[in-house]
Formats: structure tokens, C-alpha cells, sequence
């Protein structure tokens, strides 16, 4: 792949036009080219499997699933130890193979690699936690509630940061015992699924039990309506997200969505305005804004406005964008042109319905300008709609009480945050917003994966995967009592 001049971990030709099923013997239904962002060249060729391909896949990992659960959990939690100790191995060539399949900068492909090694010492850990407890009942019988897997989990994982969002639910939901059919989005197939994939080959992980099969709308359907997947995991827009809970709905699943949602980053009078600023730009900007976390709303009070527009301006003017894996810029380049150009009619329409273009607005090629709008008020698209782009919304308020009815007029929301040396009156405000994660004196784009990572209505449907969420999201409850004999009934 060009990625390094040793032997590495990563090979185009064995995933070429191919799935995952524990070896890379699956030739799908067709492929195509994923294309490297920063550049335009050919970056791999990915297989896209069709609705059949799909199902055979299903059908395999649910072959391979009981074995595997009665596995004991010293040998399930080892396979996540050596998964760590590969992925720390070969640091370099996978944050770098990141980075430019992505579009990232290379302390981006870095992170990712870094919490997936995190992650995957954490799922190593979930076996060896006690699966269940004994309940109080009558003299004379043994009451236990367990825990035991769904069985097979599908996991739909998006572009963005497609090695941890895959991941953090693939490595939970296979170290409790289920089997995984893994669907990357189809333009980040290694960063998003064959990583992976080849970690877990060379972790030992018996085969079968990942499957990873790229494809688009009709292979991922086919994951969620299938009877033998009783649980879907999903990361991306709230479009599809709706799709998704509605065909699991008419299926009886579960699911566990995170599709975003607005976050607001409230700035009072009293913030440093250079640590607030600095803060703002990293939560608006820090990949291009691809992130379901960032800083969609920067509100701001009245009094301190004018002095952050003017640093967020000087912000946004100096930082380089260009080739991410050049380690030269600040930005990298947006996905594809789909996405560039949806995000560039956001900023246009919202620019026609009052908002003021103070910086940014323009790109070249798919690098868009650092962008900052002022004047942003309900009923402009960039503060309705979660912008998935590299824009600083500035919303001013008055009062305490505007800003967090400004902050709650949205269909949920991930994460939000409060800057202000008074933690106290900061903390008053974030407990009354709508967000599964507040924090104070930051921004908004912060996970650690040992918290529950989620959020009210489109932010997470209510859920939350990670930490001690993982337990409850990739296993289920099970009651079982035993008598030492039949008792004498009525009938």
C-alpha cells in the first residue's frame, strides 16, 4: 500500500474485491475503487456484496457463534490481548493507513489506533466480570439472573473515524460471546473493517466469528432484516439511523444507534476569551468538522462576542488545509465530493436565510476553508441541521436561561459543554442540557471509552455503548432456577 517500506500487517491483494470470513476466500458480487481523499488515487479495491452475500456471511457467523460462547473466558479474553499488542506492533502503518483513507491528519490516524488498543484491552477485561447474580426466591430453590450474547450482532460503522466506531462495538460484543457481521461504509473499507479483520487473524480469533462484508444500502438492509441477527449497531446519519430503528422495529431487534445530533458549546461572560476560542475552533474543526461530536453551536454571550468572532476569524484564516498525511496542514480534505458539496449548500443557504459569512466559504479540490458564520439564529439551517463540516456556528444570548433554551431546541444531541471560571453556575447549566455528555471548561469532542458514549432522541435513540454500558448493550438477561425436585402441584 505504499503505507511503509517493511513488511507490515496490511495487504491490498487480500482483501481485493473480497470479504472477511475468518480467511479471504469470499469474492463478492462486485467491486469498485475506494479512492484516497487528499490526493484521488486508487487507495484499495473493495468487494460490494450484494443482499445474498450478505446472508451467507450471517450464515457463517451464526455457525461459528456456540462454540465460541462456550469458550472459556481466559482464552476469549486472550485473543483481545494479542488483538492490543498487534495493533501497538504495527502503531505507525496502521495511524498512517488511517490517516489517509480518511482524510485525517496523522495525530488523527494516531488516535484512532491508540483507543483501539485501549478498546481492545477493555473488551479483554468483559469476560472475566461476573456474567449475572444469584436472587433472592423462595427456601429450597437456586434463582440466577445471567447474562448471556444475542448471538450474532451486526455492525454498521461509518467514515469518519470508521476504526474506532467499528471497533467499539465489534470488540465488546465478540468478547462476550456473540459472532460479529461487520458492514463498513464502502469508503473506508480498511480502515473500517479490514484492519480489523487482519488484527483479529493474526490474534487468533477462530474463524468465523468476524465477518466483514463492505456493501451499500441492500447489503445492509439484508444485515438488518435478518431473523438470525437479533441485534443491530449503528453509527452514521439520523436519516438512516430512522431507516435502520424502523426496519429493526418491524423485526423485533434491538438496537443501539449514535447518529450525532446538535451539540452546543456555551461560552459565558467571564471565560478567558484566547482558552475559549482555541477550545471552539478544535470542537468545529478538528477533522473538518466530521465529527458526530463537534461543536455544531458555539453560543456565546452577548457582552464577550464580538472578541471570539474576532479570534475564531484569526483562526480560521492562518490554518493550513491540504494533504492530512503531509503532517504540513491543520485540516485535511472533506470524504468525497458528495459530502463537500452538501456541506457547501449548507453554508449557502444558511448565509441566504441571515446568517453572516465572516471566514471561510470556499474550498479547493475537497479542502474547505475553516469556516465561521455569525448572526446564527433557529430557523437557519446551520444551526437546525448538524452540518457534518468544518463551520463555527456563533449563536449570542443574554442570560443563562436563553442559552440553554437555545441549546435544548433541537431533536437531542451527543455531547455539549460550558466554559466559565465559575464551575459552579457552568455545572447549574449543563445538568439542565439535553446531551448525554456534558463538560465543563472544554468542548464537545471528547470520549475516553471507559464512559457511556451517547445521548437523548437523534443523539442515541437513549443509549449508550462503551464503558459500563457494554454489558448491558451486547448481552441479555436470562433467569434460571433450579429445584432439588418437582414440586407437588394442584393440578
Amino acid at each position: 500500500m505504499g503505507v511503509s517500506e517493511k513488511p507490515g500487517l496490511l495487504d491490498n491483494r487480500l482483501w481485493a474485491g473480497k470479504a472477511f470470513d475468518g480467511a479471504w476466500s469470499t469474492v463478492l458480487s462486485t467491486a469498485r475503487d475506494a479512492l484516497e481523499p487528499a490526493t484521488g488515487q486508487v487507495f484499495s479495491r473493495v468487494g460490494i456484496a450484494s443482499a445474498a452475500d450478505m446472508q451467507a456471511a450471517i450464515g457463517r457467523a451464526q455457525q461459528a457463534q456456540a462454540a465460541w460462547a462456550a469458550t472459556g473466558p481466559r482464552e476469549r479474553a486472550a485473543v483481545f490481548h494479542r488483538a492490543a499488542s498487534i495493533f501497538e506492533q504495527h502503531f505507525d502503518e496502521l495511524a498512517m493507513t488511517v490517516a489517509r483513507e480518511t482524510g485525517g491528519i496523522v495525530p488523527k490516524g494516531q488516535h484512532e489506533v491508540r483507543e483501539a488498543i485501549t478498546l481492545c484491552h477493555l473488551a479483554a477485561a468483559l469476560p472475566m466480570q461476573a456474567q449475572g447474580q444469584v436472587l433472592p426466591s423462595t427456601p429450597g430453590r437456586l434463582s440466577i439472573a445471567r447474562r448471556v450474547p444475542h448471538g450474532v450482532v451486526g455492525v454498521i460503522s461509518p467514515f469518519n473515524f470508521p476504526l474506532i466506531l467499528g471497533l467499539r462495538s465489534v470488540a465488546p460484543a465478540l468478547a462476550l460471546g456473540n459472532a460479529v457481521v461487520l458492514k463498513p461504509d464502502t469508503r473506508t473499507p480498511v480502515s473500517g473493517g479490514f484492519i480489523m479483520a487482519r488484527v483479529f487473524e493474526e490474534g487468533g480469533l477462530p474463524k468465523g466469528l468476524l465477518q466483514v462484508v463492505p456493501g451499500d444500502a441492500e447489503a445492509g438492509e439484508a444485515l438488518v432484516v435478518d431473523e438470525r441477527v437479533p441485534m443491530i449497531a449503528f453509527t452514521g446519519s439520523p436519516t438512516v439511523g430512522r431507516r435502520i430503528g424502523a426496519l429493526a422495529g418491524q423485526h423485533l431487534k434491538k438496537v443501539s444507534l449514535e447518529l450525532g445530533g446538535a451539540n452546543n458549546l456555551i461560552i459565558l461572560e467571564d471565560a478567558d476569551l484566547d482558552a475559549a476560542a482555541s477550545a471552539a475552533a478544535f470542537g468545529a474543526w478538528f477533522h473538518q468538522g466530521q465529527i458526530c461530536m463537534a461543536s455544531n453551536r458555539i453560543l456565546v454571550h452577548e457582552s464577550i462576542a464580538e472578541g471570539i468572532l474576532q479570534r475564531m476569524v484569526g483562526k480560521a484564516t492562518h490554518l493550513p488545509v491540504g494533504d492530512g498525511a503531509s503532517g504540513q496542514v491543520a485540516l485535511g480534505p472533506m470524504i468525497d465530493a458528495k459530502q463537500l458539496q452538501s456541506f457547501d449548500k449548507l453554508i449557502k443557504d444558511s448565509v441566504a436565510q441571515g446568517a453572516k459569512l465572516e471566514a471561510g466559504g470556499t474550498y479547493e479540490g475537497l479542502g474547505y476553508k475553516p469556516t465561521v458564520l455569525s448572526g446564527v439564529k433557529p430557523g437557519i439551517r446551520s444551526f437546525d441541521e448538524e452540518p457534518f463540516g468544518p463551520v463555527a456556528n456563533l449563536v449570542t444570548f443574554r442570560t443563562d436561561e436563553e442559552a440553554v433554551q437555545l441549546a435544548n431546541t433541537s431533536q437531542g444531541g451527543l455531547a455539549a459543554a460550558v466554559i466559565s471560571p465559575s464551575v459552579g453556575r457552568a455545572m447549574a447549566i449543563g445538568q439542565r442540557l439535553r446531551a448525554g455528555m456534558v463538560h465543563i471548561n472544554d468542548q464537545t469532542v471528547n470520549d475516553e471509552c471507559t464512559n457511556p458514549f451517547g445521548g437523548p432522541g437523534v443523539g442515541g435513540n437513549g443509549g449508550s455503548v462503551g464503558g459500563p454500558a457494554d454489558i448491558d448493550e451486547y448481552t441479555q438477561w436470562q433467569w434460571i432456577t433450579v429445584k432439588d425436585a418437582p414440586p407437588a402441584f394442584p393440578f
